[in-house]
């Protein structure tokens, strides 16, 4: 459902580039980690996803199952509510790793939240937490890199304007390119892990700011 959603939503704000390494899949029981940016990006995301065949089981902040009808359609397609700086987090890696089983693709924003940033550009992704290591080194699940660039575009500052910004964007935005590259392999400690996961989206988000033509990416 929220493949669809997302697929109806993105035109109207911008005009969506996606790219991939060749020979690069997205082999069933898989792990995405994508960099996050605004309130707008997981629409990308997910549109980009599904132009690939893959409709994903998103983790995701546990404030949104609280919003009206967002809510109930994030529980009917089991999505994986996350509760931030607290125990019960665990619990959404227990949830998760079960959907990796059956085989299902698991979307995970590794930095843990959005940048704090109130700017309009794009910048590396920041620090990964231990989440995505934890849960690849649990279940064996491949991560597969994904950086988008142009989020920020549509919506940037606080969560107020980023609101008014999704209501108002204007048609038609600049291209939003989302490159996936291949899984990495696991290897080293869980902070070594981390650190390469964190090195890999920042590859791919470079890719896709520098379409874009941002100052962070084309002087990096």
């Amino acid at each position: 459902m929220l493949s669809r959603v997302a697929d109806a939503l993105v035109p109207t704000v911008g005009r969506l580039s996606v790219t991939a390494d060749p020979g690069a899949e997205l082999a069933p029981g898989s792990i995405v980690a994508a960099n996050h940016t605004s309130l707008a990006d997981p629409a990308i995301v997910v549109a980009a996803l599904h132009r690939f065949g893959a409709r994903p089981v998103i983790m995701a902040a546990a404030g949104l199952w609280h919003v009206p009808l967002l809510g109930r359609a994030l529980a009917r397609e089991g999505h994986i509510p996350v509760v931030r700086g607290d125990r019960r987090a665990a619990a959404a890696l227990d949830i998760a790793a079960e959907a990796l089983e059956r085989g299902r693709l698991v979307l995970i924003y590794a930095e843990g939240g959005l940048p704090r940033r109130r700017d309009a550009a794009e910048a590396a992704p920041g620090t990964f937490r231990s989440g995505l290591a934890r849960l690849s080194e649990r279940t064996g699940a491949p991560v597969i890199p994904m950086g988008q660039a142009g989020a920020r575009r549509i919506t940037s500052g606080s969560t107020a304007k980023q609101l008014v910004g999704l209501v108002t964007a204007p048609a038609p935005r600049r291209a939003l390119p989302a490159p996936r590259a291949p899984p990495r392999e696991r290897t080293g400690a869980r902070a070594g892990r981390t650190a390469q996961a964190r090195t890999a989206v920042t590859n791919a988000w470079r890719t896709a700011a520098a379409h874009l033509r941002e100052p962070a990416a084309l002087t990096a």
